[in-house]
């Protein structure tokens, strides 16, 4: 007597375009962050709108909608450049989970305290308002060694066009530059006991539009403006050099190299400006001089790569 064994039923046939898991692939996971921190943003101009109060001399929503646009640029200009990493799925996948986690708590805690009335930053008020900020501390801490992850990764990659691999890595190191400027502003207890953004008098006074930087005093946010950007400005340099011009790639990269050193020569000296206790719009001898040192120094740069290039 022959036995038989019965065939086991075909797996489930899954859907045209549809993987496993493909929900928390690290594009979908960034995109997905974006569109919460768009979100967000949404609800601090709507409240901008009808919410009159005013926090440390500005609209209480002002800042939580600066850092709305700020985290949806970030996260977008992450997806692009993860993009560019071949393999390492699990690390790409640990670096876009840890970051989104990471700020999509920090504009909570934002937006709650701007609910409460009160500030999110260098606050220490109650033992709630403590708390609350060293947990920022440490979620913007695991953005930037996220970010540093990511910068590494790039680094590795090979066979990528020369120009590109240079606004990549340059982009992400002064990115990098401009994140540590936070220590500056924990350290910068002349401010308040437990540091502030602007050195010469407490924060808050007269600011400039939309900005909010002091029209009176040193602003060490800046600096850090400035190097946190350089993450899609030396990218998109990169990008419009390929397009726009007939340069190969060598040429490029030195260009490109040349505008990364050039924007983290500026990061330093706004920070240097800013330190000294004087407002970008009132800059001093001294500050003109660098602004105009390296000024020269990035054009005669530009012009010996474009010399060598001839």
């Amino acid at each position: 007597m022959t036995s038989t064994t019965a065939a086991p039923p075909a797996p489930r046939a899954q859907p045209a375009g549809r993987r496993p898991g493909a929900w928390l692939a690290p594009r979908t996971v960034l995109a997905g962050g974006a569109a919460l921190s768009a979100l967000f943003l949404a609800v601090a101009l709507v409240g901008l709108l009808v919410d009159d109060r005013v926090i440390t001399g500005v609209p209480a929503w002002l800042k939580p909608a600066k850092f709305g646009v700020s985290i949806v640029v970030y996260l977008l200009t992450l997806r692009w450049v993860l993009s560019h990493v071949q393999g390492h799925r699990r690390t790409v996948g640990l670096i876009t989970g840890v970051v989104v986690v990471a700020l999509v708590v920090e504009l909570a805690v934002i937006g709650g305290q701007v609910v409460r009335g009160t500030t999110s930053h260098f606050n220490f008020s109650t033992s709630l308002d403590g708390a609350l900020f060293s947990l920022m501390g440490v979620m913007i801490s695991l953005v930037f060694l996220a970010t540093l992850a990511a910068g590494v990764l790039v680094l590795r990659r090979r066979g990528l066009d020369a120009g590109l691999a240079a606004g990549l890595r340059w982009g992400i190191g002064v990115s990098l530059v401009g994140m540590a400027q936070a220590g500056l502003m924990i350290a910068n207890t002349g401010s308040s006991p437990s540091g502030g953004h602007t050195v010469g008098a407490p924060d808050g006074g007269p600011g400039m539009p939309l900005t909010g930087w002091s029209l009176a005093h040193g602003d060490l946010r800046i600096g850090h403006f400035v190097g946190l950007h350089a993450m899609q400005l030396l990218p998109l340099l990169a990008w419009v050099l390929a397009t726009r011009t007939g340069l190969g790639e060598r040429s490029r990269a030195r260009l490109v190299r040349v505008a990364g050193v050039a924007t983290l020569g500026l990061v330093v000296l706004l920070s240097w400006q800013a330190l000294r206790g004087q407002a970008l719009l009132q800059p001093d001898a001294a500050t003109l001089l660098a602004l105009a040192g390296l000024g020269a120094v990035t054009a005669s740069g530009v012009l010996l790569v474009l010399r060598r290039r001839a």
